[in-house]
């Protein structure tokens, strides 16, 4: 009886486990691409990375993300459901705890990815940082620093926009910080503000100096 009553326990602590892991899952999998796009520009794939670009330019696509992802949920759930013959709003009442599990780990991955893992991936794709953090250091350098507030959907944009950035014009360093600045370090006798703020992108997404 005893052991019976262990194997119950352990069955349902898997099946937690399993639910919060496929929220994970289903929070992080819409997102993909976005890293797809920024790894793709690091390593200099234009092909690949062109072609991802198209899905970055698509209006909304912050909700159209987000509803992906909480539909992978929700099909997940009917079929764990239906699975366990409790596809019914008492078998909803029955399992709320994986049901809970489920979206609640999707939500938080929505989160991580939003605040922390693409605002990450965006900065690592330009990697020519100049190691100044004063004014002072920036005009021994002969450099200028712009400041820009980009109007994006999502984090998951800002690989777009230095990607863009980094291709047109000669900026020495470029940091993206949440929820929408761009801080650009670059030659006055390479570059103008004028310049970077004329590229196509800004026609999508609407810059503005700070």
């Amino acid at each position: 009886m005893e052991r019976q009553e262990k194997s119950r326990r352990a069955k349902k602590e898997d099946r937690k486990s399993r639910g919060a892991l496929l929220g994970v899952l289903f929070g992080i999998l819409p997102h993909s691409f976005c890293v797809a796009f920024a790894l793709l520009s690091i390593i200099g794939a234009v092909t690949a990375s062109a072609f991802l670009k198209k899905f970055l330019l698509i209006p909304n696509l912050f909700l159209i993300l987000v509803i992906i992802s909480l539909l992978l949920a929700t099909i997940s759930s009917a079929i764990y459901l239906k699975k366990n013959k409790c596809l019914c709003g008492a078998g909803v009442k029955n399992k709320w705890q994986y049901l809970s599990l489920v979206y609640a780990g999707t939500i938080m991955a929505n989160v991580l990815m939003f605040f922390v893992v693409l605002p990450a991936v965006a900065n690592v794709n330009f990697q020519k940082t100049l190691r100044a953090d004063t004014v002072a250091r920036l005009r021994a350098n002969n450099l200028s620093e712009l400041s820009l507030k980009v109007d994006l959907p999502c984090s998951g944009h800002a690989s777009l926009i230095i990607d863009e950035i980094k291709k047109n014009c000669k900026a020495r360093s470029i940091t993206f910080s949440l929820p929408n600045t761009f801080n650009i370090s670059y030659d006055p006798e390479e570059t103008t503000p004028e310049q970077i703020t004329s590229l196509d992108i800004f026609k999508t997404y609407k810059a503005t100096m700070n």
